[in-house]
């Protein structure tokens, strides 16, 4: 059964969080700051993190940071602050996600099963990016030398989807329903914040892509 963590400040929201997905048989730890929440990810890893922006101790982005540094478990950020900044600033952070609060208790639900459910998929067989070679069935990117490129799950999973394309344009829209399994709502944001972190990391120079194009208006591409 699916193991979630809730970090946030708030009893009340914390409670209705615990409420709300031990409703659907799921276990939930509960962490009221940052440390706190660290240090039960760290004896249990969990299946999605719910992390809050306002925290005490360490703020909710150093909080990411800290889980994203434990392995590519699901995080999903729960704020009031909904400020492109903030939103851009959380999944720079290694968010997966972003909801605004007050949020609908059946969306965030939706979007935690999303996310729990998420495989990448598989159609396509090893692939070449100049001298990286990315190995879908084994899930990982490789330099010349054997060695891995990190890449968190999402990225991988957006790398592969665009690969999957064969050079067509996938729309945002298109990307949050392959990537995220959001067919009726997710923010687009989320889509150019992963695409910059994945150029960020597969092209020689990201100023100047090579793989990963936008087609303005349309979407993103890859090149092989």
């Amino acid at each position: 059964m699916a193991h979630i963590l809730v970090i946030e400040d708030d009893e009340h929201i914390r409670a209705s969080l615990r409420l709300l997905f031990e409703a659907e048989g799921y276990t939930v730890d509960e962490a009221a700051d940052g440390d706190a929440g660290l240090e039960h990810a760290k004896r249990r890893e969990p299946d999605v993190a719910i992390v809050d922006i306002m925290l005490p101790t360490i703020s909710g982005f150093e909080t990411c940071e800290g889980l994203r540094e434990l392995g590519d478990l699901p995080i999903v950020i729960v704020s009031a602050r909904d400020e492109t900044e903030n939103v851009i600033k959380g999944l720079e952070s290694g968010a997966d996600d972003y909801v605004t609060k007050p949020f609908v208790p059946a969306e965030l639900l939706a979007r935690v099963k999303a996310h729990l459910r998420r495989r990448p998929h598989q159609q396509t067989g090893p692939f070449m990016l100049g001298d990286l070679t990315a190995i879908p069935s084994e899930g990982v990117v490789r330099r010349p030398d054997g060695s891995e490129l990190h890449l968190t799950a999402t990225e991988f999973r957006l790398l592969v989807e665009l690969a999957n394309a064969q050079g067509r344009i996938l729309s945002r829209e298109d990307l949050l329903e392959k990537v995220w399994n959001y067919d009726y709502f997710g923010d687009t944001r989320l889509v150019d914040v992963h695409t910059r972190r994945l150029r960020m990391k597969i092209e020689p120079d990201p100023a100047n892509p090579i793989y990963l194009l936008t087609v303005r208006g349309s979407g993103y591409k890859l090149v092989l």
